[in-house]
């Protein structure tokens, strides 16, 4: 139990030499990706807001699922 003890303490001390050593170990951090904002649309069936560019589309109807694209628009 002592040896384990013993390889415990050794362990974190060349941890905290190797991290001394080699800087901080902290990276700036990374600029952000800016993402531009998407268009969203309603679902013409259940009125749910999605992107654009998943909506599925039929005439000037916009769909949130091919199931909801075959019920139709809701009146």
């Amino acid at each position: 139990m002592k040896y384990l003890l013993v390889l415990l303490v050794v362990g974190i001390g060349l941890w905290v030499l190797l991290k001394r050593v080699r800087g901080t170990g902290l990276k700036p951090p990374a600029s952000p990706k800016t993402r531009l904002p998407q268009e969203m649309v309603e679902c013409a069936h259940c009125g749910l807001h999605l992107p654009a560019a998943d909506a599925v589309l039929e005439g000037r109807h916009v769909f949130c699922s091919d199931s909801h694209r075959l019920l139709g628009p809701r009146r």
